[in-house]
């Protein structure tokens, strides 16, 4: 089994590679945020500056098992980062709407300076997932960044947007429309925090083969909340629906 660790020099290596390979033959967004960080000197070093402060505190860590938990914990925050640009464009939120959800995260910032801080945000935190995640598949060969990540993110996108849906309802059937599904976000935060402590605690296996069942177990307030996630996609679908 792999034990050796990772110096900062061969994750950047791995990193740059993953950026240039991406802004030719990733899919669109992947050609979106690496195609961005190489399209001058400037947002290339700014680009640069951010990620090596991240793999910094990869390479040092003194074992294998500190290096991915501290790169597991990388991939949980970028993914955080970047979700309320995605949001933004899934969603197509425009107008006042946009206006009230970037200040309900910057604050009282100046409308275009926020809008361009997490176009930014976004391009930065983008690029560098991206090359997290493929050193935690193929150079550290672990097996959280594969199916336990994607599932993670999964329900971190569907806890966000309910967020959001919540934050922006203003008239009585947007708000009607969300009422239920924001009564269920508490447990939904709760199974993420569930899941991101079995990631965590994942031992490093390059053999193991993930179930969703290891994070998802059939038993007390977990299966519950599996059941509620699955009422709750129901819902939402349901109230998606145009009226006939």
């Amino acid at each position: 089994m792999q034990t050796a660790t990772f110096k900062q020099t061969r994750l950047m290596e791995e990193s740059e590679m993953r950026i240039a390979v991406a802004s030719r033959e990733g899919t669109p967004d992947e050609r979106l945020v690496a195609g961005r960080v190489l399209e001058s000197v400037s947002s290339y070093q700014q680009w640069e500056l951010s990620h090596e402060s991240l793999m910094r505190s990869v390479a040092a860590q003194s074992r294998l098992a500190g290096q991915l938990a501290a790169l597991r914990t990388t991939a949980f925050s970028l993914m955080h980062r970047k979700a309320l640009f995605e949001y933004l464009r899934e969603r197509n939120v425009t107008g006042s709407k946009r206006h009230k959800l970037l200040a309900t995260f910057y604050g009282p910032l100046e409308y275009t300076d926020s809008v361009v801080r997490e176009h930014n945000n976004y391009i930065r935190a983008g690029s560098s997932y991206l090359c997290t995640v493929h050193i935690g598949l193929e150079l550290m060969q672990d097996p959280a960044f594969d199916e336990p990540l994607q599932l993670y993110q999964e329900w971190y996108s569907e806890y966000f947007r309910i967020f959001c849906d919540s934050t922006l309802a203003e008239t009585a059937e947007e708000k009607a429309q969300v009422e239920s599904l924001d009564a269920l976000r508490p447990l939904l935060k709760h199974q993420l925090t569930h899941a991101r402590q079995t990631i965590l605690a994942m031992a490093h296996d390059p053999q193991f083969r993930w179930r969703e069942t290891q994070i998802r177990k059939p038993t007390g307030d977990t299966q519950k909340l599996r059941t509620l996630f699955t009422a709750m996609r129901a819902e939402e679908v349901r109230l998606r629906k145009p009226s006939s």
